[in-house]
């Protein structure tokens, strides 16, 4: 392989070079060479380092971990991340579910044509029915705010709650 630019570079791998100068800033990344203009180039060493990057990435391991997972060449840690990382989803994915059976015994106690309106005290009832305790509510809420924080807010004012616990249950944990 011969060397190739950042732009050549990025687009090989269809990132932008953007991302490969935030990956060189925070040392995840670094050119092979520089021009004695300063242009980055990227060699085979590279090309190996970013498709481990980028195989990190999809499996969902946060960028700040990924360094220490390439650089360390531990076996052992490496296969403790992934299995750490499968676990995490596996939480995720199960939470989700709960969130799924939730929405649909909602969808099942209200009649959407009748005048009755899910309250708050409803929709505690339902999530409990779930199998939801406190603990997973707040998860459930600081999911909702983290991934739509207009929608949550409304969703709340949805369900008649005043102003203030809003305030409370919009409040990182």
């Amino acid at each position: 392989m011969t060397m190739m630019s950042i732009t050549r570079f990025s687009k090989r791998f269809n990132l932008s070079r953007s991302t490969l100068l935030y990956y060189e800033r925070i040392g995840l990344l670094m050119p092979c060479t520089r021009s004695q203009h300063g242009y980055r180039y990227y060699g085979e060493k590279a090309e190996l380092r970013l498709q481990s990057i980028l195989a990190y990435k999809a499996y969902g391991i946060e960028l700040g971990k990924i360094a220490h997972l390439i650089d360390s060449q531990n076996e052992h840690g490496q296969k403790q991340a992934l299995q750490n990382q499968f676990k995490a989803l596996e939480v995720e994915i199960n939470l989700l579910r709960e969130q799924q059976k939730a929405i649909v015994m909602a969808l099942e106690e209200t009649d959407l044509t009748s005048s009755v309106r899910l309250d708050k005290f409803r929709w505690v009832a339902i999530m409990r029915a779930a199998g939801f305790d406190d603990d997973a509510m707040n998860k459930w809420h600081q999911k909702f705010e983290k991934m739509e924080p207009d929608a949550h807010q409304d969703f709340l004012k949805s369900l008649q709650i005043e102003d203030e616990e809003i305030a409370t249950i919009r409040q990182p944990k």
